[in-house]
């Protein structure tokens, strides 16, 4: 199969596994289990995990941005596909997580749920900073779906050339985006219930 056609033969699986992932997400994430009857105990345990996960993956990134720039071609792709397993681990953990708790609101000292005046005026500005981050991290997660698949197939079927060209706009916006999993992480767990 030349290199073409490995890329074509991927093309249109990207396309549909970058529409169908955010879709799903977005439809999972309104459903609760227990509004099936299914008790389970919020997981809890998986916030800080994933946030974990987070985190290695952007020091994967930078990582492997260096292994290939000293020319450690091997390397670079074992770090990457160790990034996209991370990342795609996160997914399966922040599902589940969501799937079992309710939906955390940032200011939310009391735990009720509800985030009155006192509430607002205690977090002050910082409110205004995590919706920045988090709005711009949801976003940019499924833009960056595609990217790192194209970029990923893209040295597949080496087509290096393609393949770095794509890969300087894939890696700042992934790095943005593991990076700012991490701050939304550290600043809405102190409301966790």
């Amino acid at each position: 199969m030349s290199n073409n056609a490995i890329e074509q033969k991927f093309n249109k699986l990207i396309i549909v596994v970058s529409i169908a992932i955010p879709l799903v997400v977005a439809i999972l994430f309104s459903i609760k289990l227990k509004d099936f009857g299914i008790q389970v105990e919020p997981l809890s345990f998986l916030p800080p995990i994933y946030a974990g996960i987070n985190a290695l993956t952007a020091i994967l990134l930078l990582v492997g941005v260096d292994a290939i720039v000293h020319g450690k071609k091997e390397r670079h792709q074992k770090i990457m596909t160790t990034a996209i397993a991370c990342s795609v681990l996160f997914l399966v953990m922040y599902v589940a997580y969501h799937l079992t708790a309710d939906s955390t609101k940032y200011g939310d000292l009391d735990h009720d749920g509800i985030l009155d005046a006192t509430e607002k005026a205690k977090v002050g500005m910082w409110r205004f900073f995590y919706y920045f981050i988090l709005i711009s991290h949801i976003l940019l997660s499924i833009v960056i779906i595609p990217m790192v698949l194209f970029t990923y197939v893209r040295a597949l079927a080496e087509r290096f050339d393609k393949h770095k060209k794509l890969a300087k706009i894939t890696f700042p916006i992934w790095l943005y985006v593991a990076v700012t999993g991490v701050i939304v992480y550290l600043m809405i767990s102190p409301y966790y219930a």
